[in-house]
């Protein structure tokens, strides 16, 4: 056999082994219609063509067939053969009506089909109107998705078309289905007795709720007595969802493909109907409820003696707001005064007792909007965290933290057994380095000696930094160096929280990793471990749909305080610098927490400005005028684009702006 025949046999076979190579990843197709299925082991991304997407569209978890590799780059092509799961099912856009047939044409910046939609499917919409439509069959052979409406949308309610659109977006589904909201209401209301008489009875314990002035769905609730011992009981009481919601049901299919709930401005996006958030789990006043429970016993000086995990059926006393709780706290006056205090002590020492064993004490500021009653927003209120919230947090922490202790413990054949734990990586050395320098040109240095000495540094720096300008931005900036939590079989322990072992137990209406939670812990205490060879996907799957629920909850309020600006074009605030790039940098309004851009465009008159990324500051080349993070500004609003959610500001020189504009400075509000 000649060299030339017996490469090019190499060559086929190597060919072939490729073509049969089939991969699972997640399709993300750009702008152009070009897709590269991104693949879950990491080999590195697939390239497919638009004519090669079979059935697929954007954010779906499909296979995909290599046809061809470049031994060279190593870059492959591919053509997807399978849609395992689908990322978005219900889209907005318009209707497009003739005489036997009618078209949704989706509004989007990724190219997908028209859905061909029966007239019987159409819901009373008409011609050209704007709706929600539902993907309901696409099989491979067909060319054309068919799909029915779900909602007609109101043209003059342009904030619900917009929340809705953010939510569709995101791959969150706007709607339940029929057969989810059937089962939902199936379950029965009245506690069985029977089931009573197996879980443990604290109904005659004083027990209540800290939540929300708005919330509706209580999954936490908190019981206090005095032992004759003088040792405190302290119960920390969990919506026990597990009980309602069961494996391998469509209740629990669409919990696991939602997998949290979503909080926009205006409205909750549930991860589970309202007949059983709102009304069947929540823990209302007044009522008897079936919960999942951590109970501790701890001495007056706030020390744990022991606790106990376990089913309860719990009668809560009252329904607190967090900020009856504060005004409690301050006051020394109200309803089970002793109780909120003697809680709000041992909280505070367990706080003290956290800090001194390296959790980082970072503090973050949110916004709330006051909206009319069309939505639209009429004024922005700081949310601070208060001694109420902490006390809440902290036995919501010791919960989680024990639960996971405990499952720890549990091996099967000497290995641990599958378990959602969430877990905090220790910060990477890089993405620290620039930021130490940045805090050390304000007198903080850092120890990088161990994870502990690294924790330690932050603390002191944000202790010595509270109450000066510079706060805020080396919070923000501390923060972004910071590893993202996610949900993992691996345990590697939390960083920030300074826990070896922690899970999220206390949440089970909203985030369903605390659903597996209950659940396996369940088996644990009856003896028999359950092992879900699919923990690992489900936690990643989990941690996918969160980090999609944070970014869809910051586009909601970016709608929102871009809205809230279009009132105040023209007009000046104090701004602090929050952010910079190469081409301007962004200010966050002192009274709004409004964010904007100040673009390089609009400065170019003045001076030529670089970037300097290790200082995080835009620079003059012929005036040295520097715009740093933290620097405080004064700036106008000039365009507020609702469509794009973007703010435009330009920097006010002061004394010089208002002269060459011709007219006077308008301040709002300070």
């Amino acid at each position: 056999m000649s060299k030339k025949t017996s490469k090019q046999k190499k060559q086929k076979q190597k060919q072939k082994s490729v073509t049969a190579q089939l991969l699972k990843g997640k399709l993300e197709v750009t702008r152009s219609g070009m897709g590269y299925v991104v693949i879950d082991n990491g080999s590195g991304d697939v390239l497919v063509r638009p004519g090669d997407f079979m059935n697929a569209l954007n954010g779906d978890i499909v296979r995909v067939k290599v046809v061809r590799e470049n031994g060279r780059t190593g870059k492959k092509e591919g053509k997807i053969t399978e849609v395992i799961s689908r990322r978005q099912t219900e889209f907005i856009g318009y209707i497009q009506l003739s005489t036997n047939f009618a078209f949704f044409v989706p509004d989007t910046d990724k190219p997908m089909p028209d859905l061909f939609i029966p007239l019987t499917s159409l819901n009373g919409a008409k011609n050209k109107d704007r709706v929600v439509a539902r993907l309901v069959k696409w099989d491979k052979e067909d060319k054309k998705p068919v799909g029915e409406v779900v909602s007609v949308m109101q043209p003059e309610d342009e904030n619900d078309a917009a929340m809705k659109e953010l939510l569709a977006q995101a791959g969150f589904p706007l709607f339940f289905p029929e057969d989810v909201l059937e089962e939902a209401e199936r379950l029965p209301e009245i506690l069985d007795s029977e089931e009573i008489k197996k879980r443990k009875d604290c109904r005659d314990i004083r027990t209540f709720t800290i939540d929300p002035v708005d919330a509706k769905d209580f999954d936490d609730a908190i019981s206090i007595r005095k032992l004759s011992n003088g040792i405190y009981e302290i119960g920390v009481h969990i919506a026990d969802v597990s009980y309602y919601v069961h494996p391998e049901t469509e209740l629990d299919a669409e919990a696991y493909k939602r997998a949290t709930s979503v909080y926009l401005p205006d409205r909750v996006n549930p991860m589970l109907p309202e007949r059983i958030s709102n009304e069947l789990c929540s823990l209302r006043p007044h009522e008897d409820k079936f919960t999942f429970s951590a109970i501790f016993q701890m001495s007056a000086k706030g020390e744990i003696k022991q606790y106990w995990l376990g089913r309860t059926v719990i009668h809560s006393d009252h329904r607190f707001t967090y900020e009856d709780v504060q005004q409690i706290i301050e006051t020394k006056e109200g309803k089970f005064v002793e109780d909120i205090l003697l809680l709000n002590d041992f909280a505070q020492k367990m706080r003290k007792k956290r800090f001194s064993k390296g959790a980082i004490n970072f503090s973050s500021q949110e916004v709330r909007f006051k909206l009319d009653e069309k939505g639209k927003p009429v004024g922005i209120v700081v949310k601070e965290s208060k001694e109420a919230h902490q006390l809440i947090e902290e036995f919501m922490l010791l919960a989680n933290r024990t639960v996971a202790e405990n499952v720890s413990k549990i091996q099967i054949n000497k290995k641990a057994i599958p378990f959602p734990y969430r877990v905090h990586d220790q910060p990477d050395a890089e993405r620290l380095a620039p930021f130490m320098e940045f805090a050390k040109k304000y007198g903080h240095k850092f120890d990088l000696s161990t994870p502990e000495s690294i924790a330690a540094s932050f603390n002191q720096m944000l202790a010595d930094a509270k109450g000066k300008p510079e706060q805020h931005v080396l919070e923000q900036l501390g923060i972004r160096t910071m590893a993202k939590a996610v949900y993992t079989t691996e345990n590697i322990g939390h960083y920030g929280l300074a826990f070896e072992f922690y899970c999220h137990f206390t949440s089970p209406i909203r985030r369903y990793p605390d659903v597996l939670v209950h659940r396996v812990l369940e088996t644990v205490l009856q003896g028999k471990p359950m092992i879900d060879k699919k923990m690992e996907e489900k936690c990643k799957h989990s941690s996918d749909r969160e980090r999609a629920a944070m970014e869809c909850e910051r586009a909601g309020n970016k709608y929102k305080q871009v809205e809230y600006m279009r009132d105040y074009l023209g007009e000046t605030f104090e701004g602090v610098v929050s952010g910079v790039a190469s081409f301007g940098f962004w200010v966050e309004t002192v009274e709004h927490k409004c964010e904007g851009l100040v673009s390089l465009i609009g400065l170019s008159d003045y001076d030529d400005f670089r970037l300097v990324e290790s200082d995080y500051s835009l620079v003059g080349r012929r005036s040295g005028r520097t715009f740093r993070m933290g620097d405080k500004v004064t700036i106008r609003v000039v365009a507020a684009n609702l469509e794009k959610r973007q703010l435009d500001y330009e920097w006010v020189i002061e004394g010089k702006n208002e002269k060459s504009k011709g007219k006077s400075q308008k301040t709002k509000g300070k």
